[in-house]
């Protein structure tokens, strides 16, 4: 007997460490997208982009400086033969050949570009242009990031909600089956009414433990995404769910994935620019200084040297044509594809508003059919006490009234989740929550 009540007490003190250890985190929508688009690894992701392209930029602004380079060489020589005007005797005629085993030589070149078709320029807007559509796409990123995040949180809730309705509904389904027990016991109930209501408490118990399974599985990729750890138990605020506005204007569109195209597509036409560059030449100065010494022969020193070099790819004539038209379709094909997204974002948005409206009507006729659901309940229940109604009226009315609370608890939420999605068609989300 001891060592029996040694186990329980061992169970029960390792449950209890068990239920501490884990973390009740109460968390509101707007924490939760703040926590999102600071923690996630697709944040992240993003940001990184955003510097990649910074760098990017640094890289072309470079460009335009001189290019500075510094040499230097010392060779060891064999078996020279060595002739030099400045070696001969101009009386005698006769010519002194010096022992050249060894040469030293050192030079500072540097080159500063002038004109080069226009092609540093373009490059410079290139690479501006590319980074502010990856800081726009990032941008659209946070949205969608935000949306999930709210999304989740919204179906935790309804996974919270329906454990709650189905517990409620559990305990008045177990105390039918007993007095549907008794009523059977003393012959005023049939046997098969009886195993009715016992196969519904069944039911209501797979609901409950499906609405569980649920629950976890959603708090857990919740708990995930905002990096939080493994074992906290997040605590959704049902005031998030309150009624938003019926009318929320429409007209405006400013989506940061459009925005991102329209800047993609300034870069192509700077690339196009940057292809006909290849048709002039390129221009810049040139100078630098040399040092040479060949021991017992000569050494030449201070050799300064300035002046303008110039070099054009005559080829590039003929071949660069090809790069151009390349150029030039990559820039149609965007505009295309601009004119097509913002025709499939008005259906978005036009989508989105219809279905925040219709989430609208859905709560006015769901509060109407719960109150007739539980209004149904309470007659047939008053009807089978009374021997005017079976056993089937009374669990179907019953399940009715459940479904109803359920419809009613969700529809509320599913408002403020319409209008989560519409705000995100509109390109508003993360600015509305954030404010």
């Amino acid at each position: 007997m001891k060592s029996r009540f040694l186990v329980c007490a061992v169970l029960s003190i390792f449950y209890a460490l068990q239920v501490q250890a884990q973390q009740t985190k109460p968390l509101s929508i707007p924490e939760a997208v703040h926590l999102v688009l600071e923690n996630s690894d697709g944040s992240k992701i993003s940001n990184a982009t955003i510097t990649t392209s910074e760098h990017e930029v640094q890289t072309a602004k470079a460009l335009q400086y001189p290019d500075v380079t510094v040499g230097g060489q010392y060779r060891q020589l064999t078996r020279v033969d060595f002739s030099s005007d400045l070696l001969t005797d101009e009386t005698s005629g006769s010519t002194t050949i010096p022992n050249v085993d060894q040469l030293m030589m050192g030079n500072l070149d540097i080159s500063m570009p002038i004109f080069s078709g226009f092609k540093i320029k373009n490059t410079i807007e290139a690479s501006k242009n590319i980074h502010t559509a990856t800081t726009y796409k990032a941008k659209d990123n946070d949205e969608k990031l935000a949306l999930q995040t709210i999304n989740l949180y919204i179906n935790l809730y309804k996974a919270e909600q329906s454990m709650a309705l189905f517990e409620e509904n559990l305990i008045s389904a177990k105390q039918r089956v007993t007095d549907f027990t008794n009523m059977e016991q003393n012959g005023i109930l049939a046997r098969n009414d009886l195993l009715k209501a016992q196969l519904q408490v069944s039911q209501v118990e797979i609901s409950l433990a499906d609405a569980k399974k649920t629950k976890n599985i959603l708090n857990y990729r919740l708990v995930t995404l905002l990096k939080l750890p493994e074992d906290t138990i997040i605590e959704t605020i049902s005031d998030n769910f309150g009624i938003s506005p019926t009318t929320v204007e429409t007209d405006s569109i400013y989506r940061n994935d459009l925005e991102a195209l329209k800047y993609q597509e300034l870069a192509t036409e700077n690339q196009i620019k940057i292809a006909q560059g290849n048709y002039y030449p390129t221009i810049g100065i040139v100078g630098g200084y040399m040092a040479v010494d060949i021991p017992n022969a000569f050494t030449l020193t201070n050799a300064m040297n300035i002046g303008v070099g110039i070099s054009y790819n005559i080829s590039d004539i003929f071949k660069n044509k090809s790069e151009v038209a390349v150029a030039k379709s990559k820039a149609d094909e965007l505009k295309y594809t601009i004119d097509k997204a913002t025709d499939d974002i008005k259906v978005e948005i036009e989508n989105a508003n219809q279905e925040y409206q219709l989430a609208f009507k859905k709560l006015e006729l769901y509060e109407k059919s719960e109150e007739q659901a539980i209004e149904n309940y309470r007659i047939v229940k008053d009807k089978f006490d009374n021997g005017l109604a079976d056993t089937n009226d009374t669990l179907e009315a019953d399940l009715g009234q459940l479904q109803a609370k359920i419809n009613m608890a969700f529809a509320k939420a599913n408002i403020s989740q319409k209008y989560y999605e519409l705000l995100t068609a509109q390109g508003q989300l993360t600015t509305l929550i954030n404010n």
